[in-house]
C-alpha cells in the first residue's frame, strides 16, 4: 500500500516482489508493457511472519500467491473492467517528449508493487501487477505512444535510482515533499496522504488521529523510505515536550510484514497511505479499522531532477482527465475521492 500507504504511499508506498515469470510478461504485453524480473530481497523471518497469515490476507498483502483476488475490497474489478484499453496516442502530447525517446519508443520504470490499491498481485506474483498505478502510468504510455519496461523494486530503492540513471520514472504512491523536491521532479496524477490504523476493536486512539501526542507510549509500524518513517522520526520530540512516554517505530520493507506485526500485537498502530489503509480495511481477512487522514499529500510519477520527460507526462495526465479515462480508473479502484482537476510539475508540499 506508501505515498507510500503502508503509500504509502504516499501516499509511499513499497515491497520486495518475486520473480515474474513468463505469463507475466506475456500479459503485460497484451497492456503495451514489459515487465522485468526483480531481484529477491525478503527476509526469511519476514516469508516466515507472512505464513503465518491466511491467504485471503497475503493477497491483500501482495506477499503471498494466492490465486482469488480480495474479497470485500473496495473497488469490484472484473476481467472487462479495463479503461485502459481504449486509450489511443495523441500527437499533441507524444510530440512533447523528447526526440530521443519518440525513436526509441520506450522508458525505463521502476515499480514498487505490494500496496493496493496502488499497486498489487491479486492473483499471485507469477501473474501480473494490476492496481491504480499500473493503470495509470499504462494508460499514460499510451496517450504518449510508448511502452514501458516496468522493473519491480523495493519502494525504498527506486528514488535514489533515478538519480543513477536506473529508471527513467518510478511508481509507487510517492508523496510530494519539499525535501525530496530537491533532487527529484513529479508530475501529479492523485491526491493521497498519510493516515493510521489499529487492529479491528481496539478503541484506545478512538476514531482518528489528529495528533502525534495521540501516539505516546505507542509502538508504531511503518514502511522503509516514506514519508511515513521522515514525518515520525522529525516528530519524535513531540511526546517529550508533552511530559509523556515517548512512541517507539518499527520500520519495515514489505507491508505482508506490517500487517503481520499488528495481528501479532508487536506493534500498536500503522501509519501509511489513506487509500492503502482505507482499501485494507475493508478486506475481512486484515482485521483492522482505519483512523482516519492526518496529513495530506499529492502524489506523482517520480523523476531525476531536471528530467526533460515531465512536460509529456503532465499533457497526458491531463487528457486523461479531459477525456474521462482518469476518473474511470479511479472508480475501479475506489479512490475517486482523491482526484485531481489537473495535474502539477513539482508542485510545494501540502501545509
Amino acid at each position: 500500500m506508501p505515498v507510500e500507504l503502508p503509500g504509502h504511499t504516499a501516499t509511499d508506498d513499497g515491497a520486495a516482489a518475486r520473480t515474474q515469470t513468463a505469463s507475466l510478461h506475456e500479459a503485460a504485453a497484451h497492456a503495451g508493457t514489459e515487465v522485468r524480473a526483480p531481484r529477491r530481497r525478503t527476509r526469511a523471518r519476514v516469508r516466515l511472519a507472512a505464513a503465518a497469515l491466511l491467504p485471503s490476507l497475503l493477497v491483500l498483502s501482495a506477499c503471498g500467491s494466492g490465486d482469488t483476488a480480495p474479497t470485500g475490497a473496495v473497488a469490484a474489478t472484473t476481467p472487462g473492467d479495463d479503461p485502459v484499453a481504449a486509450v489511443r496516442k495523441v500527437a499533441a502530447a507524444a510530440a512533447l517528449l523528447p526526440a530521443d525517446v519518440r525513436t526509441r519508443g520506450t522508458l525505463r520504470v521502476g515499480s514498487s508493487v505490494g500496496f493496493p490499491p496502488g499497486a498489487y498481485y491479486p492473483n499471485g506474483s507469477d501473474r501480473a501487477p494490476a492496481g491504480q498505478d499500473i493503470d495509470l502510468a499504462d494508460a499514460v504510455a499510451k496517450v504518449l505512444g510508448i511502452r514501458l519496461e516496468r522493473q519491480v523494486a523495493s519502494f525504498e530503492t527506486i528514488l535514489p535510482a533515478l538519480g543513477s540513471g536506473k529508471y527513467d520514472l518510478g511508481t509507487g504512491n510517492f508523496g510530494v515533499t519539499t525535501a525530496r523536491l530537491k533532487t527529484i521532479d513529479f508530475v501529479t496524477y492523485i491526491n493521497d496522504g498519510q493516515g493510521f490504523a489499529v487492529r479491528k476493536g481496539n478503541t484506545a486512539l478512538g476514531t482518528k488521529v489528529t495528533d502525534l501526542t495521540q501516539l505516546c507510549g505507542l509502538t508504531i509500524g511503518t514502511g522503509a523510505g516514506t514519508t511515513f518513517e521522515t514525518t515520525l522520526a522529525a516528530q519524535k520530540g513531540v511526546c517529550a515536550k508533552a511530559g509523556k512516554k515517548p512512541y517507539e517505530v518499527k520500520v519495515y520493507s514489505e507491508n505482508g510484514a506490517t500487517v503481520t506485526a499488528l495481528q501479532q500485537g508487536r506493534i500498536d498502530v500503522v501509519m501509511s497511505t489513506i487509500n492503502g489503509l482505507r482499501y485494507q480495511a475493508a478486506q475481512p481477512a486484515s482485521r483492522t479499522a482505519f483512523l482516519g487522514e492526518y496529513h495530506r499529500l499529492d502524489v506523482g510519477f517520480a523523476f531525476k531532477k531536471g528530467s526533460p520527460l515531465t512536460p509529456a507526462f503532465e499533457a497526458a495526465v491531463d487528457q486523461l482527465i479531459k477525456d474521462g479515462t482518469y476518473a474511470r480508473i479511479l472508480k475501479k479502484w475506489g479512490t475517486s475521492a482523491s482526484a485531481i482537476e489537473t495535474s502539477r510539475i513539482n508542485p510545494p508540499e501540502h501545509r
